[in-house]
């Protein structure tokens, strides 16, 4: 006999829980696209938060700031009100200056959303690119590791 499958959750290691609220519904009944990037947006933050470097004080100090540079977003069904999700992240690329997250929204084991966010980080006044910090990479690498954190 052949063993389950593991759950698609199983490969993101931040899951952040979301209800989602009436006010991002739309015309159809579900979810108008736009709110998908917010919700993006939410588990950068929490992934942030949860490898220890809450934005921005966790950079602070590092000489750069993070730039968003592409989104990208593949829609695979809709959610609907009420319904509790889950808002995955995990870095699936580090480069010199830049940061890969592959992104998806669950419901349960369904995938709604999934997608990627590139980031850049870059002198704030200039907007040139620099190398990420060591302290940022090392959070990054750790975490995805299973390390504590």
């Amino acid at each position: 006999m052949k063993p389950p499958e593991p759950s698609p959750l199983a490969a993101f290691r931040l899951r952040h829980p979301l209800r989602v609220r009436w006010a991002e519904i739309d015309a159809q009944g579900i979810v108008f696209n736009g709110h998908y990037l917010t919700w993006f947006d939410i588990g950068i933050t929490e992934y942030w938060r949860a490898i220890g470097l809450p934005y921005p004080e966790g950079i602070a100090g590092t000489g750069g700031d993070l730039f968003a540079v592409r989104s990208v977003i593949n829609y695979h069904a809709s959610a609907r009100f009420d319904e509790l999700l889950d808002i995955c992240v995990r870095a699936a690329r580090l480069g010199n200056s830049s940061m890969t997250f592959e992104m998806a929204v669950f419901r349960g084991d369904e995938r709604l959303v999934s997608g990627e966010m590139v980031y850049v980080n870059a002198d704030p006044k200039s907007r040139t690119s620099r190398a990420l910090p060591e302290k940022l990479r090392a959070a990054i690498e750790a975490w995805e590791a299973g390390g504590e954190i």
